[in-house]
């Protein structure tokens, strides 16, 4: 059996977006040509490839078996070229990069200029996304690194560690905490379960990691605002009787006069997340894929 390169292409993408109309659209297709193209590869598989009576769509055991074999050539295929390209000793390219939003406001301004000096013909695609979905979009090569706050747990990924982070309670300076603690000191999250909180949505690692706290301490806080955005909930931190958890990275922790808040280290996190580079063991990196990990590591030791 010959697997078709446009066939893995078009059912890799149905798998990503979870439906056929979703996946049409990315792909600017109709679906019923979609649909077409993709019983030909289950006729040249002799096996249905995905459940369709399911949502998200799903795959039958012979489409596990067909995507693994899909994702294996296409980073048999990718690595090649990366490697013919490094003998030619071109320094042009693409790299396609997984970033939250917060996260690129932070690190982009240092990175992306020293990046674009080294390497002038490598396009940078920025897949701004968070955490949560950032590892899958990794294993299944929609991006080829991954700028993450997480726990490593995938076998076949590299977790370079980029920085530790260490969470804190970020506390408006009127809130009741703020007068009955000295800032800065590191405090159990039950000091702060008469403050009314500013979170994180679900689905960014300072959220689990609370929600985890919250479980173990039997706390239920009163939750007033969830934001996807810790910049926007540091700015409502200043300026309303409220309090947020997040990284230290992102917080500022000098706890000084001028300081819009102040900060509390929080112990007892049984589980830290710190902040990676993530990669597949098996992609080949390219020079400029290994200058911008270098670049990173600069941004990490100066900050």
């Amino acid at each position: 059996m010959n697997m078709n390169e446009k066939h893995m292409l078009y059912v890799l993408t149905i798998l990503e977006e979870g439906s056929f109309t979703g996946a049409a659209r990315k792909l600017y297709v109709s679906q019923p040509s979609l649909s077409q193209i993709i019983k030909s590869a289950e006729a040249n598989l002799g096996a249905p490839i995905f459940n369709r009576s399911s949502d998200p769509i799903s795959l039958t055991p012979a489409g596990q078996l067909y995507v693994e074999a899909a994702k294996q050539i296409t980073t048999i295929s990718t690595n090649l070229s990366k490697q013919i390209e490094e003998l030619s000793k071109e320094e042009f390219g693409q790299l396609r990069l997984g970033i939250s939003v917060q996260r690129g406001m932070e690190i982009l301004p240092y990175v992306y200029p020293r990046f674009k000096k080294r390497f002038p013909h490598v396009e940078l695609e920025l897949h701004e996304q968070g955490s949560a979905t950032m590892e899958r979009s990794v294993l299944e090569g929609v991006v080829g690194i991954a700028l993450l706050t997480t726990s490593p747990k995938y076998e076949e990924l590299v977790y370079d560690l980029i920085q530790k982070e260490n969470m804190v309670l970020i506390v408006n300076k009127d809130c009741q905490l703020a007068r009955r603690i000295e800032p800065g000191t590191p405090i159990d999250i039950r000091e702060a379960k008469d403050e009314v909180f500013v979170c994180s949505k679900h689905g960014h690692s300072a959220r689990t990691i609370l929600d985890s706290l919250f479980i173990t301490r039997e706390m239920k806080p009163k939750i007033d605002l969830e934001t996807i955005s810790i910049e926007v909930g540091k700015h409502v931190v200043a300026s309303s009787k409220v309090v947020m958890a997040c990284p230290d990275a992102y917080a500022d922790t000098s706890n000084s006069e001028t300081a819009p808040y102040y900060s509390y280290p929080i112990l007892g996190v049984e589980n830290p997340r710190h902040f990676y580079a993530c990669y597949r063991k098996d992609l080949y990196l390219t020079k400029y894929m290994r200058g911008f990990l270098e670049i990173l590591h600069e941004f990490a030791e100066n900050h």
